[in-house]
């Protein structure tokens, strides 16, 4: 369990100011300095640094802080373990984006709920960033996340490789003719997910490579929904990019199609993730087998 001066510790990081910490945990800030001047000499470290009156988190400060979170969260989950026992219930929270709950793992959910009928299972969705926010906090356990994030933070198991596409509308009229790259589609109207989205944070990352950038798009139309993004596209308002798990069924019955580049064939991973150095490691282990 963690003890006061952890506490304290961690609503330093969550504030970076120690007035501010000291309200919030109802203390002196004198406290807040003495809780914090004990940790640092416990781990022989500076845990904060002040530059033109601004605090700064260390290297040690941020090491302590990812495994006092992980320490934190893992505390949530064995009270749950322990209160699941006594009612024999178990509990799971699992994070999915928006493309991989909708259309990659639904049935697959489905089957493992019919063969762990004890289990109460919270579902959480949101883009890659909310998620590892949702995670970093301890509101869930788990998640599945499709895009880039730092894989150094988490433990991570792949769950598929799917691929990444251009599409548009099968009978779509190019603006400037038939394109064979991509920088000749930016004639072309842009149907894109927020920021935050993995499905976007890849198609940034494409586009920086090769010296271009979203908003160099004649037009672009930002939506938070894939479904709302599929339904512009059979509706011939523009092009998009993204997996193509989320557009198969429209793809086998020729609704939309696939926009062939020569410059542009990639795949990408859709990963389970969850805090390193959780106790629960193996548990969460075993879930992604259930799922495969």
């Amino acid at each position: 369990m963690l003890d006061f001066r952890t506490e304290t510790f961690l609503m330093v990081c969550e504030t970076m100011n120690f007035t501010e910490a000291a309200r919030r945990l109802h203390i002196t800030q004198p406290a807040v300095s003495q809780h914090i001047h004990f940790l640092e000499k416990e781990y022989d470290a500076r845990l904060f640094s002040y530059h033109n009156k601004q605090l700064y988190m260390t290297d040690a400060g941020e090491i302590l802080k990812k495994r006092l979170m992980t320490m934190k969260n893992d505390q949530l989950v064995l009270k749950q373990e322990i209160k699941g026992k006594e009612q024999k219930e178990e509990s799971l929270s699992l994070g999915v984006t928006m493309t991989i709950g909708e259309y990659a793992i639904v049935d697959k959910l489905a089957n493992f709920l019919l063969k762990y009928p004890e289990m109460n299972l919270h579902i959480h969705y949101g883009n890659t960033t909310q998620l590892l926010t949702l995670l970093d906090q301890g509101i869930i356990n788990m998640a599945l996340v499709e895009g880039n994030y730092p894989k150094e933070n988490y433990e991570h198991r792949r769950y598929s490789t799917e691929d990444y596409i251009a599409v548009c509308a099968t009978d779509h009229k190019f603006e400037a003719g038939i394109p064979d790259s991509m920088k000749e589609l930016l004639h072309e109207r842009l149907l894109v997910r927020e920021a935050g989205s993995g499905t976007r944070n890849i198609l940034e990352e494409l586009l920086m490579a090769r010296g271009m950038k979203i908003q160099d798009f004649k037009h672009y139309v930002e939506v938070e929904n894939m479904h709302t993004i599929i339904g512009f596209l059979k509706k011939d308002c523009g092009i998009s990019f993204m997996y193509k798990v989320a557009v198969e069924e429209e793809l086998k019955k020729g609704i939309l199609k696939e926009i062939q580049l020569s410059d542009f064939k990639m795949q990408h991973d859709f990963d389970f993730i969850w805090e390193k150095g959780s106790i629960y490691s193996g548990k969460y282990c075993e879930v992604c087998g259930e799922l495969a």
